[in-house]
């Protein structure tokens, strides 16, 4: 039987050809223009599974894009391995911003990647992380190698918030009952110390919709008279923040979970420079909450942010007018024990109640998610980090991240397992930006790592 490293080597060409092919399709889930790119991904995924040795594949309808779902079963009574991943991916907007088309997908050498990333829209997130577990089961299949059972199941709307995702958990549990959940959906600390990532952020997402006069008026006759939406709307999210950067929404730390002093050293533990942080975004300072190093503001900390902000006019030139109405997008991470629906409703409540009688408010959630924190002494840490320490020769460091995977506590909650995140990318993947890649010694290396993790969760759990 062929080891695993000598057969990423030899497939290496195969493996990177077949994820590039994967990537020229424009999966967008969030613009309908893009549906049936979604769809043809879709049946893309489920031809990639039957490949790789899948006894069954099937595209599962929901009430919007299908779940493609495949198992090999080989014992009944050996352990099961569900894989989740997702097939969308996010926009790619703005396009100008791509130094190469975002669905042509080109190699090109990095400081972070000397043996070249792939750039394309899902490269990293999470199309290439994803097919990783593909190429894995490959390997095990061909070689007999395959220790127990395995399920994937990959969605098509984790970019718009899983809406569909959950229906199906709910109808399936018998479908989909595993003794632990595997997801590559995160990244690690760099090429040469992996990590693992033991706890996610929760989100609430909401749209603010701010009006003032019944149209739009002419700003010389009418300005300092009548209330100005936009000026308002600014007012109101920048009173969101006090002066050490503390969320002035009542209510809104009260169920915040504080680590330890001892927890808190053992974060700090992983390597990281400030400088090379502040260079990486040619930024003169880091910014946020007062009393919590960078680390733990992106990781343990609650945070509230504007994604977007838009009103009046923005064409070439001007229009001297006050707009009629504003509007503004936030995201709120939360941390575990926040309940992102207990904190949407604070948020609603807070927005409304300081706005001024001369505007009107409306405050719309889109969709949110639970925090989730995974202990390290599950069998299926231990299993993922004997894994990493085989195949990069050094201890994973257990970390919490700033993300958030929404169905992660979902799954938890309906299928009474825990979650592995065994993530490989980078923070300097630019996940959602322009010019996202994925490295390729990262993604050879999932496909190396990924099997030994099936090999010691099995031996953990007998």
């Amino acid at each position: 039987m062929e080891n695993i490293k000598a057969y990423v080597q030899k497939n290496k060409e195969r493996f990177i050809n077949e994820l590039i092919e994967l990537l020229k399709i424009p999966s967008i889930s969030a613009d309908s223009a893009y549906s049936q790119d979604v769809l043809n991904t879709a049946d893309a995924v489920k031809e990639a599974l039957e490949k790789a040795g899948c006894n069954t594949v099937e595209i599962c309808e929901t009430p919007g894009y299908p779940i493609v779902y495949g198992e090999k079963i080989i014992n009944p009574k050996l352990p099961t391995v569900l894989v989740y991943g997702h097939y969308d991916v996010q926009p790619a907007d703005p396009i100008n911003l791509w130094t190469s088309p975002p669905f042509e997908p080109v190699i090109k050498v990095t400081d972070k990647h000397p043996d070249g990333a792939i750039f394309a829209r899902g490269a990293c997130d999470d199309k290439g992380q994803m097919y990783m577990h593909v190429k894995a089961l490959e390997y095990m299949t061909t070689n007999n190698e395959l220790p127990c059972n395995v399920k994937f199941m990959i969605e098509g709307e984790e970019e718009i918030g899983s809406s569909s995702l959950a229906w199906f958990v709910e109808r399936n549990q018998e479908k989909l009952a595993n003794d632990v959940i595997l997801i590559s959906d995160t990244g690690m600390i760099s090429n040469t110390q992996p990590s693992i990532t033991t706890g996610l952020r929760g989100l609430s997402y909401v749209e603010v919709e701010v009006t003032g006069p019944n149209r739009d008026l002419h700003s010389g006759l009418y300005g300092g008279a009548v209330a100005n939406p936009i000026n308002i709307l600014t007012k109101m999210i920048a009173s969101l923040h006090d002066e050490n950067n503390h969320i002035t929404i009542p209510g809104f730390y009260d169920k915040v979970q504080e680590l330890s002093i001892e927890e808190r050293a053992e974060m700090a533990k992983a390597p990281f420079s400030l400088e090379n942080y502040k260079n990486a975004f040619a930024i003169e300072d880091v910014y946020g909450e007062k009393g919590y190093t960078t680390n733990e503001r992106n990781s343990i900390r609650p945070t509230l942010d504007v994604n977007g902000i838009w009103g009046g006019y923005t064409g070439e030139g001007a229009k001297t007018v006050i707009a009629s109405k504003a509007y503004a997008k936030i995201s709120m991470r939360l941390v575990p024990n926040q309940d992102w629906k207990e904190i949407t409703e604070l948020f609603k409540n807070h927005f409304e109640n300081i706005a001024p009688k001369s505007v009107k408010v409306k405050v719309t959630p889109h969709h949110g998610g639970q925090g989730y924190v995974t202990p390290i002494d599950n069998i299926g840490y231990q299993a993922a980090n004997k894994a990493y320490t085989e195949t990069f020769g050094i201890p994973a460091i257990p970390q919490r991240s700033g993300g958030s995977i929404p169905i992660v506590a979902l799954f938890e909650k309906e299928l009474k397992s825990k979650t592995i995140l065994m993530g490989f990318g980078l923070d300097s993947d630019a996940i959602h930006s322009p010019n996202e890649h994925f490295g390729i010694f990262n993604y050879l290396k999932g496909i190396e790592t990924i099997p030994l993790f099936y090999k010691y969760f099995t031996e953990l759990h007998s």
